[in-house]
């Protein structure tokens, strides 16, 4: 992607700053255009949604329109403030010109913000076959003089030079822009003005498919369904037609839902960069901690309206069970549908965000002091209780005089939003506060750049699909055939170790270790005993845990497994003195364990999922025979004969459905079978002199199935 800079570049500067400065969300109207909304600001290379948080944050009593003399209390609150100024106009602004101090230090003391269209383009010289081979482009630069200069004086920055008008008719332009222009499918000639329903359904049109139709699309779609009868999928479209916002699904993705969607991340990584697909995923976590996606969706706009209707169909294809936990970026429109649509998940702000942000607006800070960075993600992701944090905040913030920054403010006043400190009663699937979940930005690191094709995209994206099944196979077999290594001879460590995967062991290896060298003290006697449990004789990470004797388990005011599924330190160290030899098994969450991906245990639960009506849902009906299925596959591999043995039965199980299908009448027939007929799989394998077994179907799909299965 990195290369000589050829000509144009200079105009490709300028639409980058025009996309940097201009709002990047469409919002519904009356003439469905583009319409204006939150600014993006420069820098924010991570991230589009900061303008909503931005808003959340803003105090209305700020000025509108900039004056001679205003003062800021650091350049980027300067240009924040030009930004809105220059969105609520409609024109994109670029940094035009700066200047540092003289000496060994060097500290930007004057930048001027200046309107794209400053200045005058200047066309290179060119051979004759150079000409030939690039494309003229449109230069946006048109002399305008509207600019604000701002200038450090002591601690804070003044307005020293204005000029607000304009040259130029005021206008926007849209992120999708430098998607498409990158990709040649806006020309040169092609100005960045306001956008109509016409332009809208041009741009969104583009994005899905190349010929103008969105038909790569659709083909793709067509043949994963042929190719897979589980896939689901939806189309979005406006009054107009024009394909907003696509969604779809595959049965490996619902499976691993079933499995593992308690805890959701909402992953809108494309947001880093402005020239990358708009594709967003619906992920989570494994129980070998790897990265498994429950959905995907192409989304042209991010209105509270396309996110309602993406999260809907989301949930309907995985069932109508809503996660426990839902992490997201920050952005208004997304917060407002996630209330409507799952009311009762747990919806928390991604902190990586929020962390790499502030690394955007603290820049000067973290310059001037090095040891803050590490200082401020330590106090995040570091502190063991609420205390801390605020101790560990407030002491930063003193220490280098940061109580006049406003992101700092902001970030701290919603900080039960995106802190795990303050959400740590709700399932999260967050082993270790420094883990981190492939995004989907390091995917488009791999194998993205501005040439890539929707169809090459989708591609790419299904055969990393199909590495990340090749890599929970191989860690499954892993842990089947490799003994995980204890380092002690307690019975607990040895019942976690032949029950977690490797990778799980590990951690509640690595917690029952640090058990030992806590300062256990009871401090209370009874039925329910307390404790609290210290370390180095530090009272501020002083824990309190208390035991039930007569069910044996335990809480602990960290909340560490109510958070993470696995149990904390401080009770293994109870455990160790109260009953030494193993712990509940409602300790060991399914989802953790070796047997997280065996659908027996869900059988059960989704059939009381269905039992309200499950006519009245097909989706409801197919989860509960994919269930069937998927038992049927794994009991039919075990062995060659038997795999021969479950074809047969499947293909003439499948034979009477269709026969059902066309006379349902023949369902008495069916209810005469007796299902426990003694006709083994065995039997069905080995003897040859078997009379037609089409009665027999019923039982040895019951056999396969198990002993809890119903044909009913």
């Amino acid at each position: 992607m990195e290369g000589e800079r050829a000509e144009g570049d200079e105009l490709i500067d300028d639409y980058v700053d025009c996309l940097m400065s201009l709002d990047t969300n469409a919002r519904a109207g009356p003439s469905d255009a583009l319409i204006l909304g939150a600014p993006v600001v420069e820098g924010a290379v991570g991230g589009g949604t900061e303008p909503d948080a931005m808003r959340d944050f803003a105090s209305a009593e700020d000025p509108k329109e900039p004056v001679l003399g205003m003062t800021f209390e650091s350049d980027e609150a300067a240009k924040a403030f030009y930004n809105e100024y220059a969105r609520r106009l409609g024109f994109p602004f670029r940094v035009g010109r700066s200047r540092r101090s003289k000496g060994t230090e060097e500290v930007v003391v004057m930048k001027r913000f200046v309107c794209s269209r400053e200045g005058v383009y200047k066309k290179k010289q060119t051979s004759p076959d150079e000409a030939t081979r690039k494309r003229e482009r449109m230069s946006m630069r048109e002399g305008c003089n509207a600019m604000m200069e701002v200038v450090r004086e002591s601690d804070h920055w003044v307005v020293s030079k204005l000029e607000k008008a304009h040259n130029h008719d005021l206008g926007t332009c849209s992120t999708k822009v430098g998607y498409l222009r990158a990709r040649g499918l806006l020309g040169g000639s092609d100005k960045v003005t306001m956008l109509g329903p016409d332009e809208m359904a041009f741009l969104r049109q583009n994005v899905l498919g190349e010929g103008g139709d969105a038909q790569g699309l659709i083909d793709y779609l067509k043949k994963a369904q042929a190719n897979d009868p589980a896939f689901s999928h939806a189309i979005q479209v406006d009054k107009n037609g024009c394909v907003v916002n696509v969604f779809w699904a595959d049965a490996r993705a619902k499976a691993a839902y079933r499995h593992f969607g308690d805890a959701v991340t909402f992953d809108t990584s494309y947001k880093k960069n402005k020239y990358m697909m708009p594709f967003v995923t619906f992920s989570g976590v494994n129980h070998h901690l790897q990265p498994v996606i429950f959905g995907c969706a192409l989304l042209m706009e991010e209105t509270e309206f396309s996110f309602v209707w993406l999260f809907e169909t989301w949930l309907s294809a995985m069932g109508g069970k809503a996660p426990c936990s839902l992490v997201t970026d920050q952005n208004r429109a997304m917060k407002a549908a996630i209330v409507k649509v799952f009311p009762n998940s747990c919806h928390r702000f991604c902190k990586w965000n929020i962390l790499s942000r502030t690394k955007q607006k603290l820049t000067h800070a973290y310059t001037e002091h090095p040891t803050l960075r590490d200082e401020l993600e330590s106090c995040v992701l570091e502190s063991e209780t609420i205390a801390t944090f605020e101790t560990k905040w407030a002491s930063i913030i003193d220490k280098y005089d940061l109580r006049k920054n406003s992101w700092l403010q902001a970030i701290y006043n919603i900080r039960q939003k995106w802190v795990p400190l303050y959400l740590m009663d709700t399932f999260f699937a967050e082993i270790a506060p420094t883990w981190k979940l492939e995004t989907m930005n390091d995917f488009y690191k791999k194998y993205f750049n501005t040439k890539t094709t929707l169809e090459v995209f989708l591609n790419q994206f299904n055969l990393s699909m199909a590495s990340q099944y090749e890599d929970e196979a191989k860690a499954d077999m892993d842990t089947y055939l490799n003994k995980a290594t204890t380092k002690t001879a307690s019975l607990i460590e040895k019942q976690a170790a032949s029950t977690y995967t490797k990778a799980i062991f590990s951690k509640f290896q690595e917690e029952f270790t640090e058990s030992l060298g806590f300062i256990i003290q009871k401090t209370g006697d009874g039925c329910i005993s307390k404790y609290t449990i210290r370390k180095d004789e530090d009272p501020t990470e002083t824990f309190y845990v208390t035991y039930n004797a007569s069910n044996k388990m335990a809480k602990c005011s960290c909340k560490y497994f109510e958070f993470s599924g696995i149990l904390c330190r401080h009770i293994l160290g109870v455990y160790i003195i109260v009953d030494p030899r193993t712990l509940p098994t409602d300790y060991f969450s399914r989802r953790w364990t070796r047997k997280a991906r065996d659908d027996d245990a869900l059988l059960e639960e989704n059939n009381n999922y269905d039992d309200e009506d499950p006519s009245q849902s097909i989706t409801s009906r197919y989860n509960v025979l994919c269930v069937d299925a998927i038992r049927c596959a794994e009991k039919g591999s075990g062995s060659e004969a038997v795999y021969k043995a479950a074809k047969d039965i499947l293909q003439k199980a499948y034979q009477e459905i269709i026969a059902y299908e066309r006379n349902p009448g023949r369902g008495s027939q069916r209810d005469a079978i007796n299902i426990n007929e003694d006709v083994t799989i065995d039997d069905a394998v080995n003897d040859q002199s078997m009379p037609d077994s089409g009665p027999k179907v019923t039982n040895l799909l019951g056999q396969f199935l198990g002993s809890s299965w119903s044909p009913v």
